[in-house]
Parts: structure tokens; sequence; C-alpha cells
């Protein structure tokens, strides 16, 4: 399973609740003593009960593996290093009496039974994938943490040694590699059809993607942390700051861009400049497409100059966008832009919480939980314009400044997976202009990118504001894919339901600036109205059928297929008045090379939900 299984729709289990998950074995005997007779019955039985007590010993144990079990916010530390040094022995005895039972003659038969085989044959497979998770890719993951644990992470300035980040990086990989490919194998099982098997099924698979997402993105981190850092030389990165509350395809409008070098470690923050500054050395250089689609088209024009760069759905293009008007800049002519960081207040609030709270010349205190809403609604309403790029700067410098600064292991990883599970949802994404450097952010999925991978399918939807507005903090986006078929050349079809929803009030309105509700300059939008115009991709070598409407909201434009930059989009127009909502509906194939469940990539909203539900119960990946 790639990272991006945590947002399967399959409901949590509570770690108390988990040691009754197996008395599905009783049915399945029961089922089975008509098929093979008494005697093989109570053998099978018999076996079942050891199976049970076996496994639920090993969900015992795994349960209480310090952050790979639960939630990853508190990192992973030398406590999850003793953890499993602690438990993996017994966690070992358990898994392989489990599996050995499972492998035995009567068993392989009871799995090739009508109707219920296919449970006793999952069965089977959940108890291998389980025991070889823990025989080799457990063992791999505690020596290099605990390398990791005892290694000097900070030098006597207080940056990071990326030494010890560098030599890691590599046995990380070798222990995640297999880890995902377990996963994976777990997904392709079929989906039980006795209740409590599938609940058994489901509570497996969520803690297994639990730990796989954890490691894959700790693993993604630590692959480019160095070169990011500046192992290899020093680096000049463009920091551009987006609000979500006016949405840009890749984030929102660009309202700040800052300077950030690193070299060998260290972090350093240069000032931030306004996009009025910018303004003046004109726009990114925008395609024929791009003119059209987001220009001519209308209603509001843009203008592709600083404030409008993450209007385009791909970081690569944004980038190059900030790279031609930075070269025409007095303070960008003669400094070399290694490469460019989008990031948003979601990602500035995490670094906050991970890194301790910030105050602001004012005296505000921003935190963990409310750094993002006060950078995307309240700085809106209670200071003028003039300031608001100023408490901006002042979260950005502090927060980015201090990621890597006296830093250990339960830090680093912190830093990491957030840096890796945020750019899985556009809060923070980068782009180098190194050709090597880049191969590894793409690969490692800190480059966002409209979908180009077959393996694992996602459709792409990306909002783009055209009333001028912060209306943007209003809008819920919501998606329920579900899964239809799976078909015979290995693709699937879902079926796709993506809801726009509106949620201020009339009242709350009123009492909103114009600066907040819009209206004023594109005359045909009204205060408080959300005009959301929408791209639509399919998922890489899929398609997309079938799509209508249903709400209260008003569909300006209906969807329409045209091209951009070589790919197929279909574009949209949604008006949503407050209180309104839409719901886009349409069925989605995917490409026959699919391994994982369809995902969606999206224009991020201002917090980290992402409002995303998956049911694959209808089959599994691989079926016929």
């Amino acid at each position: 399973m790639s990272r991006h299984s945590a947002e399967h729709g399959h409901t949590p289990r509570s770690h108390g609740k988990r040691r009754h998950v197996w008395p599905w074995i009783v049915l399945v005997v029961l089922v089975a003593v008509a098929a093979v007779g008494a005697v093989s019955a109570l053998t099978l039985y018999r076996q079942a009960m050891e199976v049970k007590a076996h496994e639920e010993r090993a969900i015992s144990l795994m349960a209480g593996l310090k952050g790979l079990s639960g939630s990853s916010a508190s990192g992973v530390g030398k406590d999850t290093v003793d953890s499993i040094n602690t438990v993996l022995p017994q966690l070992q005895a358990e898994t392989a009496a489990a599996q050995h039972i499972t492998e035995g003659t009567l068993w392989s038969v009871a799995s090739h039974m009508p109707v219920y085989g296919k449970d006793i044959a999952t069965v089977r497979g959940m108890t291998r994938i389980v025991h070889q998770l823990t025989t080799k890719p457990l063992p791999q993951l505690a020596d290099t943490l605990g390398t990791l644990a005892n290694a000097s992470l900070t030098t006597d300035d207080g940056s990071l040694n990326l030494e010890p980040i560098t030599q890691a990086a590599a046995s990380m990989k070798a222990a995640n590699q297999p880890l995902q490919q377990l996963v994976q194998q777990y997904d392709a099982l079929p989906r039980p059809n006795i209740g409590k098997i599938a609940t058994a099924y489901d509570a497996g698979r969520k803690q297994l993607t639990t730990a796989g997402t954890t490691i894959d993105d700790l693993s993604n981190a630590l692959d480019i942390i160095p070169g990011f850092l500046g192992s290899g030389g020093a680096k000049t990165y463009a920091v551009m700051a987006m609000t979500t509350s006016e949405a840009r395809s890749s984030g929102g409008l660009l309202g700040s861009v800052g300077v950030m070098t690193t070299d060998n470690g260290k972090i350093s923050i240069g000032d931030f400049r306004s996009n009025t500054e910018y303004i003046p050395y004109g726009a990114g250089d925008p395609t024929a497409d791009e003119q059209r689609i987001f220009n001519q088209w209308g209603p509001l024009q843009m203008s592709f100059d600083m404030r409008d760069l993450a209007v385009y759905p791909d970081a690569q293009r944004s980038a190059e966008g900030m790279r031609v008007i930075w070269q025409r800049t007095p303070w960008g002519a003669n400094q070399h832009l290694d490469g460019v960081i989008m990031v948003d207040p979601v990602f500035l609030q995490k670094m906050v919480a991970i890194n301790g709270q910030v105050t602001l010349s004012d005296g505000r205190v921003l935190t963990g939980d409310n750094t993002a809403e006060f950078l995307l609604n309240t700085v809106y309403k209670e200071y003028p314009v003039s300031m608001q790029d100023q408490y901006f700067t002042e979260v950005a410098t502090q927060s980015i400044s201090a990621m890597f600064s006296n830093i250990n292991l339960t830090k680093l990883t912190q830093v990491g997976q957030a840096m890796s599970s945020l750019a899985q949802g556009r809060h923070f994404s980068m782009y180098s202009f190194d050709e090597a450097t880049e191969n590894s952010l793409k690969s490692a999925g800190f480059t966002a990118s409209t979908p180009d991978d077959e393996a694992n399918p996602k459709i792409g939807v990306y909002i783009t504001e055209q009333n001028p507005s912060k209306m943007d903090w209003y809008v819920h986006r919501t998606t329920k894919i579900t899964r239809s078929s799976c078909n015979g050349d290995g693709s699937q079809t879902y079926h796709v339901e993506y809801t726009l929803n509106n949620t201020l009030t009339s009242s709350a309105l009123a009492t909103l600036p114009d600066y907040i509700a819009g209206g004023i300059q594109v005359p045909s939008l009204a205060r408080g109205m959300a005009a959301e115009k929408m791209l639509i991709y399919a998922p890489a070598g899929g398609s997309i059928a079938n799509i209508t409407t249903s709400g209260n909201g008003t569909v300006s434009v209906a969807p329409k297929q045209t091209t951009m930059n070589g790919k197929t989009v279909t574009t949209t127009l949604a008006f949503l008045n407050p209180g309104k909502s839409l719901t886009y509906s349409f069925d989605v194939t995917t490409s026959p090379k699919a391994t994982t469940d369809l995902g969606v990539d999206q224009t991020p909203m201002g917090w980290e939900d992402s409002g995303v539900s998956v049911d694959t119960s209808a089959c599994a990946i691989g079926a016929k």
C-alpha cells in the first residue's frame, strides 16, 4: 500500500477491542463441519482456537509498538526502538505459530470450499503477511532507528548533522520497500464475506496502513533531507507563501515570497517581500493553454504575476514562473535560484506544533491548533491589509528556521513525517531546477503534479477562486469514492461524488468585510459567493465518464473537455452562495496497471483532513 492508503474509508477500532476480532473462526468451523466431516471439523476447530490465541497475543504486542500502532504525531523515537526490540522475539514466535497452522493440509483443503473457502484463504494470507512483517522489515527498521537514536544529530552550532541522516536513508529504504510490498499484498486479499472475518480484515488493514504510512513518510523524508539542507553545497530557495482562503490550483494566492538558504544542515531565512514588490516585474510566461483557461475564459482574468503563480496545478510550472520573475528583479538577477518551496498556513501550523508556540510582535500567541485559522481568516478580520503579510512572515520565519535546529530522533521523525504527509495534501511542495535532485523529490512525493502515476491512480480536482475574496475558508469539500467493479483487464471502475459546500451563513456574511466576502471587483459575483473554477483530471492511463451535477448551487459553466499542456482535462465553473452546495458525480476507470485504490489529489483546504472516504468492498484489486 502506498502511503495514500490512509484515506481508505475503513472504520478504525480501538486497541481495547482488538482482542475480540478473532471469534469469526468459530463461524468458519461450523460451516466446515458439513463439508469435511466430523473428525476434520474437530481438528480444524481445535487449530482455529490455537490460531485465535496466537493472533490475539500478536495483535496485543503490535498494538504496543510506540509510534507505529497509532497516531504518528508524537514521532518515532528511541522508545519505538526499545518497544520493537522488547516484543520482537515473542511477536515472531506467535506469528510463526499461527502461520504454521494455517499452512497445514486441512486449511489448504478448506480454502477451496465453495462460498466460504475464500474467507479461509484470506485468513491464511493474513497470517503469512503478518509473520513476514515481523521477520524482516521490522528488525531492519529497529536497527536503522537504533543507529539514528545513538547518533549525534545536532552540531555544535545547533544545526542538523547530515552524515548519519545520509547513512540511515539507504537502510530505511531497504526496510521500507518490503514493508510496502506486504501492505499491498494484504490489500490484494479478497475482502471476506463473513462479517466478523471482514471486521478482522479491516482492523488488520488499518493497523498495517498506519505502520506503512508512518514508515513510508519517514523513509521519503530521510531520502531528500540531506540534499534539501545543502549536503552538496549551499542551496537557495524561494519560499512561496500561499493563502488557501483564496484558492489557486496548487494552493492559493501568493501573498509574499521569502528567501531560504540551506548549507550543510543549517537553515537561514532571508527577507520576505510582499507580492506588490514583485508585480512590477511582470508575469511568469504562461503557455497558450494556460492563457486560454485562466485568463480568456474568465470571469476573473488571471494576471500570471506573482500573485497567481499557484494557479498552475503542476508545481513545476509555478517554479518556472517564479524563476522567470525572480531573474528580472534587482535582488534576484545576480542570485542563483536552486528551487522553490510552496507552503500554506497548515504546514506552518504543523511546524509550530512541533517546534513550540510562536509569539507575534503584538503579543498574540499562536499554537499548533490556531495558527492556520489565524492566518487564513482571523488576520483578515482583525488587522489592516498592510499588517497581514507581516504576521505571515513572522510565523514563517520562526517556524521554518526552527525545523531542524536542536534536533533529536523524535523531532527529526516528526518533521520528516510532517513534510511527507503534508506534501501529499499539497500543503507543502518543492521543486528543484537540478534534474537529479528533482528526480529524488518527485519519486518521494514532494513535487505536486497532475495525475501521472498509473500504478497509484488518483483523480485530480483543482480549484481557482474567481471571486477576489477569502471565501475559500468557508468552502468545505468532500469526496466519496465507491469501487463498483474490478475489470477483466486489471483496471477498476469507481463512482465518485465530489461535493463543494459554502458553509457561510447569511448572518455571518453581514459581519464580514469586503476583503473576505468579495463581490466588488467582478460585478457579476455577489458578496459571500464562492465562484469555483474547477479542473478535473482522470487518473493516468484512465478515464472519466458520465459527469452529472446535483444540489442547490449553480453550475455557471457546464463540464467540458479541453487540453492543457498536453493533458486532457474537464473544466467547469460553480457558483455557491452562502449555504449552497453542489455535487459533481462521475464514473472513473483506472489504468490496468493500477495496484492501489483510487485516491484524490486536490487543491488544499485550510485543514489537514482531505474529506475523502473510500469504499472498496465491491471487489478486491486484481479480482476478475
